[in-house]
């Protein structure tokens, strides 16, 4: 891999480091299953445990069988990723930063299953008696990345080559 391409990696690094960052303040500061409200009837902070997917899908006391089907998927997502990062032309370079931001927040979730069997979750949002599950920045960055590369490559499916 170039220099460039390196650097384009940068976003999936910051992620990362932002995502164990949050995750550690939290541990540190909020006991298990603690809330803190920040906004009334809106935000809230806390301190849970999600052996599911993003944003509790999945999440059961269980759901032992899908830890080892969860972290499959995970180095194998990363693995693709990482081969298309690498395959990337230079007319594709749009799409190394919606790749880097899901690349960052997959290995901070893999980070977490493999030390802890489970992701540590702490943004909490609700409206009225609608309340999103607790999710965190791992899961924001692979939501606003998986968008953002789907977004891309509708609007822009590919260029043409002179021998089309």
């Amino acid at each position: 891999m170039g220099v460039k391409k390196a650097l384009l990696l940068w976003p999936a690094v910051a992620v990362l480091a932002l995502d164990q960052a949050t995750k550690y303040w939290i541990v540190a500061r909020f006991p298990l299953h603690e809330t803190r409200p920040l906004i009334s009837r809106f935000f809230n902070l806390v301190h849970v445990r999600n052996k599911g997917m993003a944003f509790g899908i999945g999440n059961r006391p269980d759901a032992d069988w899908s830890f080892v089907l969860l972290l499959c998927a995970t180095l194998g997502a990363v693995g693709l990723l990482l081969f298309w990062f690498y395959r990337l032309k230079p007319d594709e370079r749009r799409l190394a930063f919606p790749l880097s931001l899901v690349l960052g927040g997959a290995v901070g979730n893999l980070i977490d299953r493999l030390r802890l069997g489970e992701v540590i979750d702490f943004l909490d949002f609700y409206a009225g008696s609608f309340h999103w599950p607790a999710f965190n920045v791992a899961d924001s960055a692979i939501t606003v990345g998986t968008l953002w590369l789907a977004a891309s490559l509708l609007l822009h499916p590919g260029s043409k080559t002179k021998e089309d």
